[in-house]
């Protein structure tokens, strides 16, 4: 059975539309009108960012660091942009000069995890993911604890990542990634009766992406309803048409799970 490719934006899954990464913490919030004029290139370069718009954030961030040289947000920043760019060298060095700045940023930490599992430095993800939630302070927790349940999954540990996601949705109830990986982790269990439920509970409340609609043709294959299976394909057809998981559906390559990383 093959693994399909693990690429998300900040643990999204391809629900909902992404949002500009949180930049700010207890430790990062502006304090002086030159971390204030830091935090606002900074915000742009996120947005800059999410449009994959590289060269302009970079731009951004190098105004930001000229007002405060020491603005752990920026740096943080630098490193998913780096990250992005394939530059692995700088954007390690730039995930770590912001946790050297302040050690508490539960954010860096969160996507310093997420860079490593995607370069399958599994053990040192988790490390970073539990170094997030550490902090009493984290205003998102779920994010942490949903990225460190599709490390988990991408390492085949199917307990671990059942753990963290239900951490997760115990935080968040609608956190959509972890409704996403639960539903995974049920399908690869073979409840796939469970798997069914939390798939639908999940499409009821927000728009899917690719990746939830290939498990629900995936589930509904196993469960036999053949009505639901081909609705799933049509909306995955339609809504998708170059994605993987639609290529997968023509070629009929069934045991393709995707990843949700």
């Amino acid at each position: 059975m093959k693994r399909g490719a693990f690429w998300l934006l900040l643990a999204l899954a391809g629900c909902a539309a992404p949002q500009a990464p949180m930049q700010s913490s207890p430790e990062t919030r502006p304090a002086s009108r030159s971390d204030i004029r830091a935090q606002v290139h900074t915000d742009l370069a996120a947005n800059y960012y999410l449009r994959e718009q590289y060269a302009v954030s970079l731009q951004e961030l190098t105004a930001a660091l000229k007002v405060d040289s020491g603005y752990a947000p920026a740096y943080n920043m630098l490193g998913l942009v780096h990250g992005a760019l394939r530059e692995d060298a700088r954007a390690e060095e730039n995930f770590r000069r912001a946790l050297e700045r302040s050690p508490q940023y539960s954010e860096a930490h969160n996507n310093f995890g997420l860079f490593l599992c995607q370069r399958k430095r599994m053990k040192e993800a988790r490390e970073r993911f539990e170094s997030a939630l550490n902090n009493p302070l984290y205003a998102s927790p779920e994010k942490a604890l949903s990225n460190a349940g599709a490390c988990s999954l991408e390492q085949g540990d199917l307990d671990a990542a059942e753990m963290y996601y239900k951490r997760a949705t115990l935080r968040a109830p609608n956190h959509a990634s972890a409704q996403l990986g639960l539903a995974e982790v049920n399908y690869r269990q073979g409840r796939w009766l469970a798997a069914r439920v939390m798939l639908r509970q999940l499409t009821e409340q927000s728009e899917v992406g690719a990746q939830a609609l290939w498990l629900g043709v995936r589930i509904e294959r196993r469960l036999g309803d053949r009505e639901a299976e081909a609705n799933y394909g049509a909306q995955l057809r339609r809504r998708f048409p170059v994605s993987m998981q639609t290529q997968w559906l023509i070629t009929g390559q069934y045991d393709e799970m995707g990843g949700l990383l």
